[in-house]
């Protein structure tokens, strides 16, 4: 089920020179951006679209994204899949009862991703079995001081 973010998730905040700056979410309240090709499903290429409306969910994906839908966490599918897809990826989505609140279409396709953004990032890559999450420290790159 498609649902807008409640206000109530998000805070106003203000820089020290009490400029507005980008809501931020209530305390415990996580943003995920979720991949659909072969991270809920088996990975359909946008060359293919008429295997798009038959694939089957992970049934460990649909679980854990609806049980962090309910939690109250924010939900937004992310994919390479372009805008000309957009119907029939939320007919699937609705058919098989994931819970979300947005999509985005077009992310860029192929290989590593090198997110760049004024808000801290999390990113887990999947790797075959959908799970709650756990807390583990790496090395990650950062921009030098």
């Amino acid at each position: 089920m498609k649902t807008d973010t409640s206000e109530k998730d998000l805070e106003t905040t203000f820089n020290e020179k009490g400029e507005l700056i980008s809501p931020v979410l209530a305390e415990g309240v996580k943003n995920f951006l979720i991949d659909i090709d072969g991270t809920i499903c088996d990975d359909i290429p946008n060359e293919e679209p008429e295997r798009m409306g038959t694939c089957m969910p992970y049934p460990d994906a649909l679980r854990i994204v609806n049980k962090w839908h309910a939690e109250g966490h924010i939900i937004t599918f992310f994919t390479s899949r372009t805008e000309s897809h957009r119907e029939v990826t939320e007919m699937w989505l609705k058919k098989h009862d994931f819970k979300w609140h947005a999509m985005l279409m077009g992310k860029p396709r192929g290989g590593n991703y090198h997110w760049i953004d004024n808000h801290i990032v999390k990113a887990t890559r999947f790797k075959g079995k959908f799970t709650d999450l756990v807390v583990k420290n790496h090395d990650v790159e950062v921009f030098k001081d």
